[in-house]
């Protein structure tokens, strides 16, 4: 194997140390202390040139290293094993200091197999190189763009939310999250949203015992951090300690990690240990650094090597010998060498079902019938949705219920009204003006063993922070086999047909970025009997399977009374207690001509449009799917089966609808008839009377019936 410069650079360096009078006798950081941070250094460095050796034969797939940031192992060291972690992808001399710290850990092959894409991976299983470990109490992470901050800061309120609810949780009350990131991140609208709401939280008076470690070695890939503009703006969030930590000073930083986290977990109180790192080998095996650096500015970084700095404290203190230092130094390249052997050729994954079984063991559960009194007079969609949120509240201590304008106004069309009221400021609150922050909130408070009940207040704000949902929620099983689930139902005021008030930020009519994400589910309720059942299932799914579930509500049905007639009160209904089964489809009527597939504003535009039908004598049946993703495939097929003829009603648009599902369903079951669909235009929706121009309208399913 090729020898890397870096690695001449250190041992021919080594070598030459001569004790020098420099040794400080504070105190601060015992013998002890100091070799096993250089131990975690070590393994740390060797992994790195392991894991390009694994690229080198074909057996590696993951060269992103740790060199250069090897001193985050302080606080690997410094805190317990059991705060919770979510760590950047540089964080690999942490993961093997806390490692070091558990009796029976394997971090070099652990790290070896999730390179090698191997099912020996603890974590992931072969499905991503992720820092986690369930032992460890590190969650897996992704952390290409600080997304994981969001529910780290989450993560760090639920710890206060569980105490004072008096829950069971996962870690200690006293525990301090962890949560790593880099300086390029650092710019990223999701971290300084993050780190906004960590101030604002402080500013309000609430604990938030996180500590975050900023990793900074002045890239982000080839483009550099301005000089001072890290710096200055970590330090600028009110309420969040900060502490600038020279990274190849061993002494500086094994003190202030301790001294920091003592101030947190006292405290409760975030803050900032910002580590002025290096960045070594490049931003990955495939980085070509030469192509925006000197080869003089290249290897002048190599005097700021971390393992030089604690190399040299050893050799200063006489802890060791420059000799010894070496000999630790290759054992920890024998220990990498013989993880890589021991590999040979790793298993992997074989099969789609191996891939897939993180996002399809959740199961059905026994979905049971609403216990609470069936209420006397009709609710509309609004009402029965906020009731079977009470209930929720009464029957699940671990539900709360969170998001803009919930609490104190009751939301925007007042779906939560009274709640804030009934189950007090811990189980119903507000939360600021940022949907990632809400997301995130949901996130952290899920792994923290709470059932988040986040709401966005228009579909078209999901769009700000939908990563949260796609990259971090729905991606939690699967980075991790299944051993952290983030169970939560997002419920979500969406579609359109508000008789073109708000435009497009209040009639967002697509869901097509909610639909392609794998293992997520997502419902539309219509009626209101059946709305309550398919929230309650919903929160049924995230409770005995930990799945994701997305509920988006019809604001243009919330308050609907009427069905075909101004006053004639039909559509507002009296809940049924039934329970509604997940792939479950709902039909109303028993013709035999057409049927009319559908969903959400849908189904009172179908119905009105069978009754004009009817008059001219065309037997419809109008199927209200229920569930948009997955679509309910066996039950829709089995329906579409007996009539001729299917006409799909979706007020989606036409390009990436619901519509182009439905007819794949059909198709692949084989299905023979006439299918026809029609579908909103492929717009934005426009303010005021335009809307009705791109939206479908009763008169277009009327018009599509008589064809």
């Amino acid at each position: 194997m090729p020898a890397e410069p870096l690695d001449d650079h250190f041992t021919a360096t080594v070598r030459s140390m001569v004790p020098t009078d420099r040794h400080r006798r504070d105190g601060r950081v015992g013998d002890e202390v100091l070799l096993r941070y250089f131990e975690a250094q070590v393994q740390s460095r060797h992994l790195d040139f392991a894991a390009r050796d694994l690229q080198r034969s074909g057996e590696g797939f993951y060269t992103i290293g740790s060199a250069g940031h090897e001193a985050n192992a302080a606080l690997g060291l410094a805190a317990r094993v059991t705060d919770p972690a979510l760590l950047h992808y540089r964080s690999g001399g942490f993961y093997a200091a806390r490692a070091s710290l558990v009796p029976g850990s394997t971090p070099i092959r652990d790290v070896l197999a999730g390179c090698a894409a191997s099912t020996l991976d603890p974590i992931s299983g072969g499905r991503h190189k992720v820092f986690g470990n369930a032992a460890l109490n590190i969650l897996p992470q992704t952390s290409t763009i600080a997304s994981h901050l969001p529910r780290a800061v989450g993560l760090a309120l639920a710890l206060t939310w569980t105490t004072r609810l008096g829950l069971d949780r996962p870690w200690p009350a006293d525990s301090v999250v962890l949560c790593s990131f880099g300086d390029a991140a650092a710019n990223h609208s999701t971290a300084t949203g993050a780190l906004n709401a960590a101030a604002y939280l402080t500013h309000r008076g609430l604990p938030l015992p996180i500590l975050f470690l900023v990793e900074d070695n002045g890239f982000g890939i080839s483009v550099r951090s301005p000089a001072g503009w890290v710096e200055r703006t970590l330090a600028s969030y009110p309420g969040v300690g900060y502490r600038k930590v020279d990274g190849s000073d061993p002494v500086d930083a094994l003190t202030a990690a301790s001294e920091m986290l003592v101030s947190v977990r006292t405290s409760r109180a975030p803050a900032i240990m910002h580590l002025d790192t290096v960045r070594f080998l490049g931003h990955a095996g495939s980085d070509a650094e030469s192509a925006y650096r000197t080869p003089a500015e290249i290897v002048g970084d190599y005097a700021r090597d971390p393992l030089l700095g604690t190399a040299r404290e050893l050799v200063d203190r006489v802890t060791l010998s420059p000799a010894e230092v070496l000999e630790r130094y290759e054992r920890a390249r024998r220990a990498a060498g013989d993880a890589v052997a021991d590999l040979g050729a790793p298993p992997r994954m074989t099969s789609v079902a191996e891939v897939l079984r993180p996002l399809h063991t959740h199961g059905h559960p026994q979905i049971p019938d609403d216990p609470s009194p069936v209420p006397p007079d009709p609710l509309t969609l609004a009402q029965a949705v906020g009731r079977t949120l009470g209930n929720i509240l009464e029957q699940v201590p671990q539900a709360c219920v969170f998001g803009e304008d919930v609490a104190v106004k009751g939301g925007v069309y007042g779906v939560t009204r009274g709640l804030a009221r009934r189950f007090g400021p811990l189980r119903v609150f507000d939360t600021l003006l940022d949907e990632q922050t809400i997301l995130g909130t949901a996130l952290g408070f899920a792994v923290a063993g709470l059932l988040p009940i986040p709401e966005i207040q228009y579909l078209a704000y999901l769009h700000n922070a939908e990563d949260q949902v796609r990259g971090e929620a729905a991606t939690l099983k699967f980075f991790s086999d299944g051993s952290y689930r983030n169970p939560m139902v997002l419920r979500i005021a969406g579609l359109a047909y508000q008789r073109g008030f708000g435009g497009h930020f209040h009639n967002d009519n697509s869901l097509a970025v909610l639909r392609d994400i794998p293992g997520l589910t997502v419902a539309v309720p219509s009626r209101p009997a059946h709305a309550g059942a398919l929230l309650r299932t919903c929160v049924e799914l995230a409770r005995s399977t930990g799945r994701v579930c997305v509920f988006v509500e019809p604001i243009a049905l919330y308050h609907q009374r009427d069905l075909y007639d101004d006053g004639d009160g039909l559509w507002a209904q009296v809940p049924d207690p039934a329970a509604v089964l997940p792939g479950e489809v709902r039909t109303y009527g028993d013709g035999t001509d057409v049927l009319l597939v559908t969903f959400g504003n849908g189904v009172r535009m179908s119905l009105r449009a069978a009754q004009r039908a009817a008059a001219r004598g065309l037997d419809v049946t109008v199927l209200d799917l229920q569930w948009i993703a997955p679509l309910p495939a066996v039950a829709l097929a089995e329906h579409a089966v007996r009539f001729p003829r299917v006409l799909i009603v979706d007020e989606t648009r036409r390009s990436g609808g619901v519509s182009e599902g439905v007819i794949a369903v059909l198709t692949d079951a084989g299905y023979t008839g006439e299918i026809q669909r029609i579908a909103g235009r492929d717009s934005f929706v426009p303010l005021g009377p335009a809307a009705s121009t791109v939206l479908l309208s009763e008169d277009d399913i009327a018009g599509a019936l008589s064809e």
